[in-house]
């Protein structure tokens, strides 16, 4: 079998972008990656409207099986996602690191939270066109080296 690398979504309280991202990470792509969300804070409950937004669009629940969690629950990854809030996660050594630069929707519209919704969604759909084309042919991450474009 195919290593799967893991890929961790980072966000400041991890209840919104973040979450969006494991979310769709794990419903477009989790045939390549293992996706995984974490903030340097957490909130008592996810993003209700994020959560009721992503079951309008995709029929996915994520509370049933996401909660906000802190960087030091997930495994180690080989791939760190930052949304675009200036974190800097010292402590989660990665062999890949980029910043998607997503402004935080958090107490906007519907319509603008289905924005960031589907900006994510388009870049999960890049990163796992990325990760097809440089992990899948390897067994373990230390063989290979992740690019940017």
């Amino acid at each position: 079998m195919t290593y799967k690398p893991k890929v961790a979504f980072i966000c400041v309280h991890n209840s919104c972008r973040s979450q969006i991202a494991e979310a769709l990470g794990k419903h477009f792509a989790g045939d390549i990656f293992e996706s995984y969300s974490a903030g340097t804070e957490t909130k008592p409950q996810l993003n209700q409207d994020a959560v009721r937004l992503m079951k309008e669009l995709y029929n996915i629940n994520m509370e049933k099986t996401q909660y906000s969690k802190l960087i030091d629950e997930i495994p180690p990854v080989d791939i760190v996602i930052t949304m675009g809030c200036n974190v800097v996660c010292p402590n989660l050594p990665c062999k890949y690191r980029e910043d998607w630069g997503i402004g935080d929707p958090t107490g906007k519209s519907d319509m603008e939270i289905t924005k960031v919704i589907i900006e994510i969604e388009t870049k999960i759909k890049e990163l796992k066109e990325r990760v097809m084309s440089n992990y899948c042919k390897y067994k373990s991450v230390s063989e290979t080296k992740f690019q940017s474009d």
